[in-house]
């Protein structure tokens, strides 16, 4: 591919032809999916790695606790090492890189072993988030940034919901180490397609490079916001089929069909957020952080009959999968400065999130047990909400027009003054 294949086009900074930045939309999808996948699945098998590798079920949580500390750990050192190298070159490594770890990972005999091959890993999906939101985001037009954001989060919604009973399924129908062999080689696809298909572009050259309302207060709270709801979800996204077995009664061969429920549920949260993320970024994020607390709620309180089980099931995987778009969308939004240090810092507490909330779940269900998960995690979750409403309270309003939007960006200063959000 020659150079001038790989420049954006004058006048419309870091767009390529769009079924060409489709394609990379749906490859940069399917490896955020694969990558969170890799991450959370020990959570979907830990039944199953637990006596094969001769430990416990909490230590085997402990994967997801030291896979998410690496991330948060190696976010912003990477992104600062990287900061002027080629999206390209960044996404093809740490997708290659994740292909052979968790391969090493399905190969692991022992639990030290199958713990370093993760912490590899974890390094790659560090980098890997500096990177794939703003060089993805870019190829298109910003005044459907909120569309894109959605689609490309659609994989990282997806994998705790749809991806980890797929895993589970095949682990018990095979070996856990089968679901790791097949992220292995999912991952060796999408490299190839990274090196033939991604546009060699500087990052401060990308379409996406800057936000168009910059804030560093709104930053601050959507920062603490994410750190709480995500560690509020975390626990019983962990530990969730020691949940439905020890507590709402159900059989080990029930956790595919009942992750795939709640994975169905995803799916339509995660389509019916792309809808409206761009004219209705803050009412999306609140609505679904209300209903992922409701939903642990009814898991604590309810779940011991089956009904009452699959319904916080359902409520809480299609809340939960909009989450992460709808927080990524606000930082792209509100971004001051570089947008991709703004998305290492997210990324960062994003797994500061799942590590705390993955730790704080082993941590409960070794003393006080499982089904204290869900409570302690609905209580996060709603101090989340009311961080997400004051950034509300507490700042202007931001304008939804699409017109308005592509002002922002193609001026130095913010416009002033903003419509509300949620204006036609």
């Amino acid at each position: 591919m020659t150079p001038s294949q790989h420049a954006p086009t004058p006048g419309r900074p870091g767009i390529v032809d769009p079924r060409r930045a489709t394609v990379i939309l749906v490859a940069m999808a399917v490896s955020t999916f694969l990558f969170v996948l890799v991450e959370g699945l020990p959570s979907g098998l830990l039944t199953l790695m637990a006596p094969d590798l001769e430990t416990t079920t909490s230590r085997i949580g402990l994967l997801v606790t030291g896979y998410a500390l690496v991330v948060l750990v190696a976010t912003v050192p990477l992104a600062l090492w990287t900061k002027r190298v080629p999206r390209r070159w960044v996404l093809s490594a740490t997708v290659g890189l994740a292909a052979v770890t968790t391969l090493w990972a399905g190969l692991a005999d022992t639990y030290e072993s199958l713990f370093a091959a993760r912490l590899v890993t974890a390094l790659a999906q560090a980098l890997f988030w500096v990177a794939v939101i703003p060089g993805t985001v870019g190829l298109f037009p910003p005044r459907v940034r909120g569309r894109v954001m959605a689609r490309l989060a659609l994989g990282n919604s997806l994998a705790p919901v749809l991806g980890i009973p797929a895993g589970t399924w095949l682990g018990e129908h095979t070996t856990w180490r089968a679901a790791f062999w097949a992220v292995a080689a999912l991952s060796l696809v999408i490299f190839v397609l990274v090196i033939v298909l991604f546009p060699t572009v500087k990052p401060s050259e990308g379409g996406a490079s800057r936000a168009p309302f910059p804030s560093r207060r709104r930053l601050g709270f959507q920062l603490v916001t994410t750190a709480l709801v995500v560690t509020g979800s975390f626990g019983l996204i962990t530990f969730v089929t020691q949940l439905l077995q020890d507590v709402a009664g159900y059989a080990r061969s029930d956790m595919p069909w009942l992750l795939a429920i709640q994975g169905g549920a995803g799916v339509i949260g995660a389509l019916v957020v792309g809808r409206v993320l761009d004219r209705h970024s803050s009412g999306s994020l609140i609505t679904a952080i209300a209903i992922v607390a409701v939903a642990q709620v009814l898991l604590w309180a309810l779940s011991p009959n089956h009904m009452f089980a699959i319904v916080g099931l359902i409520l809480f995987g299609g809340a939960f999968a909009t989450v992460p778009p709808a927080l990524s969308h606000r930082v792209m939004l509100v971004a001051p400065g570089s947008t991709d240090m703004a998305v290492a810092v997210s990324s960062a507490t994003f797994n500061l999130g799942i590590a705390s909330g993955s730790a704080l779940g082993a941590a409960l269900t070794a003393t006080v047990g499982v089904r204290a998960v869900p409570a302690v995690g609905a209580v996060l979750v709603l101090l989340a909400l009311v961080v997400a409403l004051a950034e509300n309270r507490l700042n202007p309003p931001l304008p939804v027009h699409r017109h308005e939007v592509d002002a922002a960006l193609a001026s130095p200063q913010p416009t002033s003054p903003p419509a509300p959000e949620g204006s036609a």
